[in-house]
Parts: structure tokens; C-alpha cells; sequence
């Protein structure tokens, strides 16, 4: 696997140091006294959704499958740990031949989840699946934050497209995954190059300002752009005067001006005006682009506008006020000794402060009612009831540390938007709520 594709400089080897500094001494501690090998389940689980959230989405796992394949200690960075001393020599020694051997299941990515939803199983021996935590938890709760905050926008913008456009309010790596995790949550495009290189993603891009200030007037600026990308491109009309920016679009490029767009000012208000200018001026077919700190909020306030589509960045990127999701990883169940018969014994953390789990193998299925609308997640440890049967959630996602799961990514998209479709219809209200379905233990 090339470094390149999973979004890493190509001087970053692998993903092996993308951990913590415990994982590895957790590790030395049981190489040492022999619970290494026991047989383990650790599962990715969120206690809550996000204050306000009504459903989440899973993003990332694609990319966390590509993670745990490309999860290797080569010479540097087992130099890199002598050096600093992080491990002895025995730990060093297994990690140099360190592949992940065991299994994986989980949600199928695109599809939504709840409270306790174990969204990641991941079996094996103690040692291969605790150095897995970090990784794994960076990747699914980064992108399933940006995810939600996509699918909460494209549900306020109904059947209007959305652009991805936040490469410049984030790290340049974490732009590209959110680039795809907004694919995934329902945006049309993006902005960043490396994301449609990546992973496919239409691109799209005309101008900014610096294009209209460089020139000597506005018109200059319009017809060098119509001369280069033709009329059906997008013009920005509000580095002056958005009137007098518009009847000098529509006089360089035609009646077949592709679009215009607005970056500043009251939106409604100036998209409704600019709407009624463009019909004056004959330019009827000519759609109207809005940008600036959008929402989803700000979205749904612009429902009744003339906008044709919408341009997000800022708002996007961070998750829209919950750039994470507050997914764990725990073990919730260890055989009782090293012998790979050794029955597994269900544990959990019991503490106070709300930060207890429940022990155990679990599986999950969504209940639904007689229209076929979903009305509980279900999560189990015992045998799965036969009313439920068909509808478990959990897919194999690896098997003997070989990937069996990889699907495109249009594939996830529509997975999303039809487990979307499939939830009560509250689940599309932004205001402020509890969880769309409830989470009941079997």
C-alpha cells in the first residue's frame, strides 16, 4: 500500500507510530507475563451522541481497513523506538514482524448509529488488537464528526447540492478525509484536488477575489475568465457591487452564464435580489452559488431562497461544533487464559462519572416497524433473537487479517442515504433533541 493513498506524507513508512506511547508499554507488560496471547474483543462504542445529534454516521472505516493493512514496524521506526528507549529489545523484536492476524466486523461504512452501537469489532490476541486502538480511533471519530455535520447539511438542503470547500481551515491531510467523509454524508464535491485524486470525488473551482483584484476593473476580471473556462462558468459577483457585478456578468458572458456566486452580506436578501436581476437580464437559466461560514442551520434559513447550491468550509471541517464523536475502543471480552480454546469471559470498566460499558461480544440490529421505519437499535451479547435475525448490522470486514470488505465509495454514499431514508422522520429536524430511536440491551 502506498503512504500516498492513505493520505500520508510519502516519508511516513507506514502507519505503526500513528498510536500512543502506551500501547506499546501495555504491550511489553504482557509479552512479559504471558497475556499477550489471550484471545480478546475490543469494540468502538459511543456512550452518547454529540448534544443535540440525533443520529450519527459512521465514516473512515475504508480508510481505517487500509490503516490496519499498511500497520507495520520497518527498520526506521523500530529505530526510532530503540532509540528512545520505548520498549526492550523482545518487544522490538515482535514488533519487527507485527501483522495483524485476526478479524474485524463492523457497521458497514455509510450507515448510522446510535448510543452503545458497537460500529467496530476487532478480534484477535491481546497484543495485535490493543497497538490498533489509537489508530482506529483517530480515523472513525474524525470522520464520522464530519460526516454527521454533512448529512445534517444535506438534509437541511434537500435536493440542492453541496461543495465541500474546507481545505483551507484544516490540516491538509485531515482536508482530504474530510473531503471524503462530506462525500459520504452527501456532498455533491469538493474543492481539493488531492481528495478527487484520492478517492474520486468530482471536483470543482473557478475564482476567488485575488482574480478580480489583480485586474484593473471587474469586467476586465470576467472577461478573462469567460475567455479562458466559457460562459458557463461561475462568476463571483461581490468584491464591489453585487448589482453592478452582475449586469456586467451577464453583459461579458451572455444569457448563458453558468452561475454567479455570493460570498458576502445578508444571503436571502441579496440572493432573492440577485435572482430578480438575473430573470430581467434574460439570464433565467443562470443559477446562483452561495458560500460564507455556512451551516446546517444557515442552510435550512435559505430553504425558500432562489440559491441553487451551497459552498461549505469552516463549518463542515470542524463537525460543525462536535469535531469528534467520543468514540472508545474497549475490551469487552478476553479468553480466560492463553489457550486458544479457553472460553471467552465478558469484561468491562465499572466506574463512576458515566463512563461505565458493558462486557461482552456483542451484536446489534435495528428493529423496525411495519412501514419498515426503523424504531430501536438493538445490542446483544446472547443469542440473537429470530425476529432480528435478518436484520443485524455487523458485517466482516476482515478475516485472518485479510481485507474482505473493500466497496467504492459511491457504494457508501448511497448506503448513507438510504439508512438515512429508513429512520423516523424527526431524524431530520435540527433542533436540539434526544437520539431518533432508542438503544435497548437484549
Amino acid at each position: 500500500m502506498n503512504p500516498a493513498d492513505l493520505g500520508l506524507p510519502v516519508d511516513v513508512p507506514s502507519t505503526a507510530l500513528f498510536t500512543d506511547h502506551y500501547e506499546l508499554t501495555m504491550l511489553q507488560a504482557a509479552l512479559a507475563n504471558g497475556t499477550a496471547d489471550r484471545r480478546s474483543v475490543f469494540e468502538v462504542f459511543t456512550r452518547r451522541l454529540p448534544e443535540g445529534r440525533r443520529y450519527g454516521v459512521l465514516a473512515g472505516t475504508g480508510r481505517v481497513l487500509d490503516a490496519v493493512e499498511n500497520f507495520r514496524f520497518d527498520s526506521a521506526v523500530l529505530e526510532f523506538l530503540r532509540e528512545r528507549a520505548v520498549v526492550d529489545m523482545r518487544t522490538l523484536d515482535w514488533l519487527s514482524s507485527y501483522r495483524f492476524s485476526g478479524d474485524i466486523w463492523g457497521y458497514p461504512e455509510g450507515e448510522v448509529y446510535f448510543p452503545g452501537s458497537p460500529v467496530l469489532r476487532v478480534e484477535g490476541s491481546f497484543a495485535e488488537c490493543v497497538l490498533l486502538e489509537t489508530v482506529i480511533l483517530s480515523i472513525l471519530n474524525h470522520d464520522s464528526a464530519i460526516a454527521a455535520a454533512a448529512s445534517r447539511m444535506a438534509s437541511a438542503a434537500g435536493e440542492r447540492p453541496l461543495i465541500e470547500m474546507g481545505a483551507r481551515r484544516t490540516h491538509e491531510l485531515a482536508a482530504v478525509a474530510a473531503s471524503r467523509a462530506a462525500y459520504v454524508g452527501g456532498f455533491a464535491s469538493t474543492s481539493d484536488l488531492a481528495a478527487g485524486f484520492r478517492y474520486g470525488i468530482p471536483t470543482v473551482g473557478t475564482s476567488a477575489h485575488a482574480f478580480t483584484l489583480v485586474h484593473d476593473t471587474e469586467r476586465d476580471a470576467f472577461q478573462a475568465q469567460v475567455a479562458s473556462l466559457g460562459d458557463g462558468t461561475t462568476l463571483l459577483v461581490d468584491t464591489y457591487d453585487v448589482a453592478e457585478a452582475v449586469r456586467t456578468a451577464v453583459e461579458v458572458a451572455g444569457t448563458g452564464l453558468g452561475a454567479v456566486r455570493i460570498d458576502s452580506g445578508d444571503l436571502l436578501l441579496v440572493a432573492h435580489r440577485v435572482r430578480q436581476q438575473l430573470d430581467e437580464l434574460g439570464a433565467t437559466a443562470t443559477k446562483i452559488v452561495v458560500t460564507s461560514d455556512l451551516d446546517e442551520y444557515a442552510i435550512a434559513s435559505l430553504a425558500a431562497a432562489p440559491v441553487d447550491a451551497y459552498g461549505v468550509g469552516t463549518q463542515l471541517v470542524t463537525g460543525s461544533g462536535h469535531p469528534t464523536c467520543s468514540m472508545v475502543y474497549k475490551l469487552v471480552a478476553r479468553a480466560a487464559s492463553a489457550d486458544p480454546k479457553a472460553p471467552l469471559v465478558p469484561v468491562a470498566k465499572k466506574s463512576s462519572g458515566g463512563k461505565t460499558s458493558i462486557g461482552g461480544r456483542k451484536w446489534a440490529a435495528r428493529r423496525v416497524d411495519a412501514e419498515g421505519v426503523a424504531e430501536a437499535e438493538v445490542v446483544g451479547t446472547g443469542p440473537v433473537p429470530s425476529a432480528l435475525a435478518d436484520r443485524q448490522l455487523l458485517v466482516q470486514l476482515v478475516k485472518a487479517g485479510e481485507v474482505v470488505a473493500r466497496e467504492p465509495l459511491e457504494t457508501v454514499r448511497d448506503r448513507h442515504r438510504e439508512a438515512r431514508a429508513g429512520l423516523p422522520l424527526s431524524a431530520t429536524q435540527l433542533s436540539r433533541g434526544e437520539p431518533v430511536i432508542p438503544t435497548e440491551y437484549a
